[in-house]
């Protein structure tokens, strides 16, 4: 379950570790939120998407061009919120204008960012409405929810709901959203060259032991 600390942080307090343990934390709207543990599934889902699309990057020849960082941290609503994506495609020449990014990993400007991609978990309400809503606000040109456990609402994957992967593409400032299925190809406008599945996404995080 998702838990918030109640009192109020700012970003650098963020930065600065708090709190101190192992436990990933987010900033909301100024509250430390601890984020629930990845699951084995979640986790090998994000990893071979990272995989493909690093595969795609060579195929691009953008590799040098373009980065996937392990972590990175993007500044969003004012400073008031900073989240991690699971999933981040960076413009390399961009990272230079980035003033936190060398020490703290940060990133603020929109225009350093291809593409973020978050993998759906219990806490799918920050994933489909919060995160979705600043980064568009910020700017961002490209956003994945990729919901591979259908736990978001129906009003999102249908009923019975659906394993679904959202496409958000930013056209005027605004997202437009485009849901894949199965084994329907999945079309990026970033990553043109992709081929790639949400069954092939979900048989690669399958693990034995849950």
């Amino acid at each position: 379950m998702v838990q918030s600390l109640i009192k109020p942080i700012d970003f650098d307090t963020l930065l600065d570790g708090y709190p101190e343990t192992s436990k990933r934390y987010e900033l909301h709207d100024g509250m430390i939120i601890e984020m629930p543990k990845p699951s084995g599934s979640h986790s090998n889902l994000a990893g071979f998407l990272i995989e493909e699309l690093f595969l795609v990057v060579l195929q691009m020849g953008k590799r040098g061009q373009w980065t996937i960082p392990k972590k990175a941290i993007v500044k969003a609503n004012q400073g008031k919120s900073g989240y991690k994506p699971d999933v981040i495609v960076l413009e390399q020449a961009a990272l230079k204008a980035e003033p936190r990014w060398a020490k703290d990993s940060v990133i603020e400007n929109a225009m350093s960012v291809k593409l973020i991609a978050e993998v759906v978990s219990t806490n799918w309400r920050d994933d489909y409405f919060k995160k979705r809503a600043d980064y568009e606000e910020m700017g961002i040109p490209e956003y994945w929810i990729v919901d591979y456990g259908a736990l978001g609402g129906r009003n999102f994957l249908g009923s019975p709901k659906q394993p679904t992967l959202f496409v958000h593409q930013l056209v005027e400032d605004e997202y437009q959203v485009r849901a894949f299925r199965d084994n329907e190809t999945i079309v990026s406008p970033t990553f043109p060259e992709l081929k790639l599945t949400l069954n092939a996404m979900i048989q690669a995080s399958s693990c034995s032991d849950e």
